[in-house]
Protein backbone atom coordinates (compact mmCIF):
# COMPACT_ATOMS: atom_id res chain seq x y z
CA UNK A 1 0.00 0.00 0.00
CA UNK A 2 0.98 3.54 -0.86
CA UNK A 3 2.06 5.86 2.15
CA UNK A 4 1.57 9.83 2.08
CA UNK A 5 5.25 9.66 1.71
CA UNK A 6 5.89 7.03 -1.44
CA UNK A 7 2.73 8.86 -2.99
CA UNK A 8 4.79 12.18 -2.98
CA UNK A 9 8.56 10.77 -3.86
CA UNK A 10 7.06 8.99 -6.88
CA UNK A 11 4.59 11.31 -8.02
CA UNK A 12 7.57 13.87 -7.97
CA UNK A 13 9.98 11.37 -10.15
CA UNK A 14 6.99 10.75 -12.51
CA UNK A 15 6.53 14.80 -12.98
CA UNK A 16 10.43 15.17 -13.48
CA UNK A 17 11.04 14.57 -17.40
CA UNK A 18 8.37 17.47 -17.64
CA UNK A 19 9.10 20.06 -14.71
CA UNK A 20 11.92 21.17 -12.55
CA UNK A 21 12.02 19.37 -9.19
CA UNK A 22 10.49 22.30 -7.36
CA UNK A 23 7.58 22.30 -10.08
CA UNK A 24 7.38 18.72 -9.63
CA UNK A 25 7.22 19.14 -5.74
CA UNK A 26 4.57 21.62 -6.03
CA UNK A 27 2.34 20.02 -8.10
CA UNK A 28 3.03 16.65 -6.27
CA UNK A 29 1.89 18.52 -2.97
CA UNK A 30 -0.96 20.27 -4.03
CA UNK A 31 -2.56 16.87 -5.72
CA UNK A 32 -1.85 14.92 -2.80
CA UNK A 33 -3.92 17.58 -0.78
CA UNK A 34 -6.86 17.54 -2.73
CA UNK A 35 -6.85 13.52 -3.10
CA UNK A 36 -6.46 13.02 0.85
CA UNK A 37 -7.90 16.28 2.24
CA UNK A 38 -4.09 16.77 4.69
CA UNK A 39 -2.14 19.60 4.24
CA UNK A 40 1.68 19.35 3.67
CA UNK A 41 2.49 19.60 7.37
CA UNK A 42 -0.22 16.88 8.70
CA UNK A 43 1.17 14.73 5.74
CA UNK A 44 4.97 14.78 6.81
CA UNK A 45 3.33 14.46 10.29
CA UNK A 46 1.43 11.19 9.30
CA UNK A 47 4.05 10.15 6.55
CA UNK A 48 3.44 6.64 7.02
CA UNK A 49 -0.80 6.82 6.97
CA UNK A 50 -1.48 4.31 4.00
CA UNK A 51 -3.82 5.09 0.76
CA UNK A 52 -7.08 3.51 0.72
CA UNK A 53 -7.84 1.18 -2.29
CA UNK A 54 -10.21 4.13 -3.84
CA UNK A 55 -7.10 6.81 -2.93
CA UNK A 56 -4.85 4.66 -4.36
CA UNK A 57 -6.35 4.24 -7.40
CA UNK A 58 -7.60 7.82 -7.87
CA UNK A 59 -3.60 8.69 -7.37
CA UNK A 60 -2.83 6.09 -10.40
CA UNK A 61 -4.74 7.51 -12.59
CA UNK A 62 -3.74 11.06 -11.90
CA UNK A 63 -0.27 10.30 -11.84
CA UNK A 64 -0.45 8.84 -15.52
CA UNK A 65 -2.79 12.03 -16.65
CA UNK A 66 0.20 14.55 -14.91
CA UNK A 67 3.08 12.49 -16.36
CA UNK A 68 1.43 13.30 -19.47
CA UNK A 69 1.23 16.71 -19.10
CA UNK A 70 -2.16 17.11 -18.14
CA UNK A 71 -2.90 20.31 -16.35
CA UNK A 72 -2.92 19.62 -12.77
CA UNK A 73 -6.28 21.72 -12.85
CA UNK A 74 -7.81 19.71 -14.63
CA UNK A 75 -6.62 16.45 -13.31
CA UNK A 76 -8.76 17.72 -10.35
CA UNK A 77 -11.50 19.74 -12.13
CA UNK A 78 -10.90 22.40 -10.48
CA UNK A 79 -8.89 25.97 -9.46
CA UNK A 80 -9.28 28.91 -7.75
CA UNK A 81 -9.55 32.50 -8.74
CA UNK A 82 -9.93 35.84 -7.14
CA UNK A 83 -10.74 33.67 -3.84
CA UNK A 84 -13.26 31.24 -4.92
CA UNK A 85 -13.32 27.79 -6.65
CA UNK A 86 -14.41 27.25 -10.49
CA UNK A 87 -15.27 24.02 -12.00
CA UNK A 88 -12.28 23.91 -15.08
CA UNK A 89 -11.89 21.49 -18.09
CA UNK A 90 -10.57 20.62 -21.63
CA UNK A 91 -13.19 22.94 -22.90
CA UNK A 92 -11.91 26.26 -20.63
CA UNK A 93 -8.90 28.16 -20.38
CA UNK A 94 -7.51 27.95 -16.75
CA UNK A 95 -7.93 31.08 -15.31
CA UNK A 96 -4.38 32.77 -14.50
CA UNK A 97 -3.17 34.89 -11.48
CA UNK A 98 -2.57 38.22 -13.72
CA UNK A 99 -6.04 38.62 -14.86
CA UNK A 100 -7.45 38.64 -11.26
CA UNK A 101 -5.46 42.28 -11.74
CA UNK A 102 -8.02 43.02 -14.92
CA UNK A 103 -10.96 42.14 -12.51
CA UNK A 104 -10.04 44.16 -9.15
CA UNK A 105 -9.01 47.22 -11.94
CA UNK A 106 -12.66 46.87 -13.29
CA UNK A 107 -14.15 46.40 -9.35
CA UNK A 108 -12.11 49.47 -8.76
CA UNK A 109 -13.35 51.73 -10.94
CA UNK A 110 -17.19 50.76 -11.13
CA UNK A 111 -17.59 49.76 -7.36
CA UNK A 112 -20.78 52.00 -5.85
CA UNK A 113 -21.76 52.88 -9.03
CA UNK A 114 -25.39 52.01 -10.21
CA UNK A 115 -27.04 50.34 -12.81
CA UNK A 116 -23.87 49.21 -14.81
CA UNK A 117 -24.53 46.68 -17.70
CA UNK A 118 -21.10 44.83 -18.71
CA UNK A 119 -20.23 42.17 -21.02
CA UNK A 120 -17.53 39.48 -21.22
CA UNK A 121 -16.34 38.57 -24.27
CA UNK A 122 -14.60 34.99 -24.38
CA UNK A 123 -15.80 34.18 -21.18
CA UNK A 124 -14.55 30.85 -20.99
CA UNK A 125 -15.18 29.34 -17.50
CA UNK A 126 -16.71 32.39 -16.36
CA UNK A 127 -14.47 34.01 -13.93
CA UNK A 128 -13.93 37.55 -15.34
CA UNK A 129 -18.10 37.77 -15.54
CA UNK A 130 -18.74 36.41 -12.12
CA UNK A 131 -15.77 37.80 -10.68
CA UNK A 132 -16.65 40.68 -11.17
CA UNK A 133 -20.19 40.59 -10.40
CA UNK A 134 -19.55 39.66 -6.94
CA UNK A 135 -17.14 42.01 -6.75
CA UNK A 136 -19.57 44.79 -7.71
CA UNK A 137 -22.47 43.44 -5.69
CA UNK A 138 -20.30 44.60 -2.41
CA UNK A 139 -16.61 45.42 -2.54
CA UNK A 140 -15.83 43.99 0.64
CA UNK A 141 -17.68 40.68 -0.47
CA UNK A 142 -16.21 37.97 2.01
CA UNK A 143 -14.35 35.37 -0.25
CA UNK A 144 -16.21 32.35 0.38
CA UNK A 145 -17.80 29.20 -0.56
CA UNK A 146 -19.91 29.19 2.66
CA UNK A 147 -23.70 29.02 1.50
CA UNK A 148 -24.76 30.33 4.16
CA UNK A 149 -22.41 33.36 4.60
CA UNK A 150 -23.43 33.63 0.91
CA UNK A 151 -27.03 34.09 1.05
CA UNK A 152 -26.15 36.83 3.58
CA UNK A 153 -24.38 38.83 0.94
CA UNK A 154 -26.00 41.51 -1.33
CA UNK A 155 -26.75 40.21 -4.60
CA UNK A 156 -26.82 43.59 -6.58
CA UNK A 157 -29.35 43.49 -8.44
CA UNK A 158 -28.55 46.61 -10.51
CA UNK A 159 -24.97 45.46 -11.79
CA UNK A 160 -26.14 43.30 -15.02
CA UNK A 161 -23.84 41.56 -16.78
CA UNK A 162 -23.54 39.41 -19.95
CA UNK A 163 -21.35 36.81 -20.90
CA UNK A 164 -20.40 35.59 -24.55
CA UNK A 165 -18.10 32.58 -25.97
CA UNK A 166 -18.03 31.07 -29.34
CA UNK A 167 -18.14 27.17 -27.50
CA UNK A 168 -21.22 25.82 -26.23
CA UNK A 169 -19.07 23.52 -24.04
CA UNK A 170 -17.49 26.58 -22.69
CA UNK A 171 -20.81 27.91 -21.29
CA UNK A 172 -21.71 24.75 -19.58
CA UNK A 173 -19.11 25.43 -17.58
CA UNK A 174 -19.68 29.01 -17.04
CA UNK A 175 -23.18 28.20 -15.96
CA UNK A 176 -22.44 25.68 -13.57
CA UNK A 177 -19.75 28.00 -11.72
CA UNK A 178 -22.12 30.66 -11.90
CA UNK A 179 -24.96 28.71 -10.79
CA UNK A 180 -22.82 27.37 -7.87
CA UNK A 181 -21.13 30.70 -7.00
CA UNK A 182 -24.87 31.95 -6.93
CA UNK A 183 -24.15 34.76 -9.40
CA UNK A 184 -26.82 35.91 -11.52
CA UNK A 185 -24.73 36.33 -14.89
CA UNK A 186 -26.43 35.75 -18.84
CA UNK A 187 -24.63 33.65 -21.31
CA UNK A 188 -24.59 34.37 -24.48
CA UNK A 189 -23.59 31.51 -27.54
CA UNK A 190 -21.85 34.57 -30.04
CA UNK A 191 -19.08 34.56 -32.19
CA UNK A 192 -17.77 37.99 -31.92
CA UNK A 193 -16.28 37.76 -35.20
CA UNK A 194 -19.53 37.24 -36.97
CA UNK A 195 -20.88 41.03 -36.85
CA UNK A 196 -24.13 39.38 -38.05
CA UNK A 197 -24.69 38.21 -34.47
CA UNK A 198 -23.58 41.67 -33.15
CA UNK A 199 -27.09 42.59 -34.14
CA UNK A 200 -28.54 40.23 -30.83
CA UNK A 201 -27.33 41.97 -28.38
CA UNK A 202 -27.78 45.29 -25.98
CA UNK A 203 -25.74 48.41 -25.24
CA UNK A 204 -23.35 47.69 -22.76
CA UNK A 205 -20.96 50.72 -20.04
CA UNK A 206 -18.33 47.91 -19.79
CA UNK A 207 -16.63 45.47 -22.16
CA UNK A 208 -13.99 42.92 -20.35
CA UNK A 209 -12.24 40.48 -22.61
CA UNK A 210 -9.08 37.92 -22.16
CA UNK A 211 -9.27 37.69 -26.06
CA UNK A 212 -7.15 34.92 -28.14
CA UNK A 213 -3.76 36.51 -28.48
CA UNK A 214 -0.53 34.20 -28.76
CA UNK A 215 0.31 33.67 -32.49
CA UNK A 216 0.38 30.20 -33.94
CA UNK A 217 4.17 30.72 -34.35
CA UNK A 218 4.65 31.13 -30.29
CA UNK A 219 3.17 27.37 -30.28
CA UNK A 220 6.13 25.55 -30.28
CA UNK A 221 7.88 27.19 -27.50
CA UNK A 222 5.04 26.92 -25.13
CA UNK A 223 5.07 23.78 -22.52
CA UNK A 224 3.24 20.59 -23.51
CA UNK A 225 0.30 21.18 -20.45
CA UNK A 226 -0.36 24.77 -22.16
CA UNK A 227 -0.47 23.93 -26.16
CA UNK A 228 -1.62 20.03 -25.95
CA UNK A 229 -4.49 20.65 -23.41
CA UNK A 230 -6.42 23.75 -23.24
CA UNK A 231 -8.60 24.79 -25.72
CA UNK A 232 -5.99 25.98 -29.05
CA UNK A 233 -9.50 27.92 -30.17
CA UNK A 234 -9.06 30.41 -26.89
CA UNK A 235 -5.62 30.71 -27.14
CA UNK A 236 -3.94 31.80 -30.63
CA UNK A 237 -4.44 33.79 -33.22
CA UNK A 238 -3.13 33.86 -36.86
CA UNK A 239 0.97 35.13 -37.45
CA UNK A 240 0.11 37.64 -39.63
CA UNK A 241 -3.29 39.46 -37.47
CA UNK A 242 -2.21 38.69 -33.88
CA UNK A 243 -4.79 41.65 -33.34
CA UNK A 244 -7.64 39.78 -34.90
CA UNK A 245 -9.98 40.35 -31.62
CA UNK A 246 -9.06 43.41 -30.36
CA UNK A 247 -10.04 44.78 -33.84
CA UNK A 248 -13.25 43.03 -33.31
CA UNK A 249 -13.57 44.11 -30.18
CA UNK A 250 -12.83 47.75 -30.96
CA UNK A 251 -15.44 47.97 -33.94
CA UNK A 252 -17.97 45.71 -31.24
CA UNK A 253 -17.50 48.68 -28.85
CA UNK A 254 -18.47 51.41 -31.23
CA UNK A 255 -21.62 50.03 -31.69
CA UNK A 256 -22.36 48.91 -28.60
CA UNK A 257 -20.77 50.78 -25.72
CA UNK A 258 -22.54 53.06 -24.37
CA UNK A 259 -21.55 57.41 -23.51
CA UNK A 260 -18.15 57.46 -21.82
CA UNK A 261 -18.37 53.28 -21.70
CA UNK A 262 -15.10 51.43 -21.59
CA UNK A 263 -13.20 48.76 -22.69
CA UNK A 264 -10.78 46.67 -20.54
CA UNK A 265 -8.49 43.72 -22.15
CA UNK A 266 -5.67 41.49 -21.37
CA UNK A 267 -3.15 41.45 -23.68
CA UNK A 268 -0.02 40.03 -24.94
CA UNK A 269 2.67 41.97 -23.51
CA UNK A 270 4.97 42.27 -26.87
CA UNK A 271 2.02 43.59 -28.70
CA UNK A 272 0.46 46.16 -25.94
CA UNK A 273 1.50 49.00 -27.19
CA UNK A 274 0.63 48.16 -31.15
CA UNK A 275 -3.09 47.24 -29.73
CA UNK A 276 -3.29 50.69 -27.61
CA UNK A 277 -2.29 52.58 -30.95
CA UNK A 278 -5.34 50.60 -32.58
CA UNK A 279 -7.81 51.41 -30.33
CA UNK A 280 -6.82 55.25 -30.60
CA UNK A 281 -6.58 54.93 -34.61
CA UNK A 282 -10.32 53.44 -33.79
CA UNK A 283 -11.64 56.45 -31.86
CA UNK A 284 -10.87 55.72 -28.52
CA UNK A 285 -9.78 58.24 -25.96
CA UNK A 286 -7.68 58.03 -22.56
CA UNK A 287 -6.40 54.57 -23.74
CA UNK A 288 -4.09 53.46 -21.21
CA UNK A 289 -1.75 50.22 -20.77
CA UNK A 290 -1.02 49.08 -17.08
CA UNK A 291 1.84 46.45 -16.22
CA UNK A 292 0.79 43.70 -14.13
CA UNK A 293 2.59 42.34 -10.88
CA UNK A 294 5.83 41.02 -12.68
CA UNK A 295 6.02 44.59 -14.32
CA UNK A 296 4.86 43.63 -17.67
CA UNK A 297 2.42 45.58 -20.10
CA UNK A 298 -0.44 43.18 -20.10
CA UNK A 299 -3.94 45.01 -19.51
CA UNK A 300 -5.89 48.22 -21.45
CA UNK A 301 -8.44 50.44 -20.82
CA UNK A 302 -9.40 52.46 -23.64
CA UNK A 303 -13.06 54.61 -23.12
CA UNK A 304 -15.29 55.51 -25.78
CA UNK A 305 -17.32 58.90 -25.93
Amino acid sequence: MLTYTTAFHQLCQALQPLYDAREAAAIADQYLTHLTGADKLKRIVERDTQFTLVQEALWTEAKEQLAAGKPLQYVIGITWFMGREFIVNEHVLIPRPETEELVEWIIKDYKGKQDITIVDIGTGSGCIAISVKLGLCDPDWIRTNDPQLRRLMPLGEDVEITAFDISSQALIVATKNAENLQAAVTFQQLDILDESQWNNTDMYDVIVSNPPYIPVSEQEHMHTNVKDNEPTIALFVPNDDPLLFYKAIAQYGKAHLKHNGAIYCELHMSHAHQTAEMFRHAGYTQVLVKDDMHGNPRMLKAMFQ
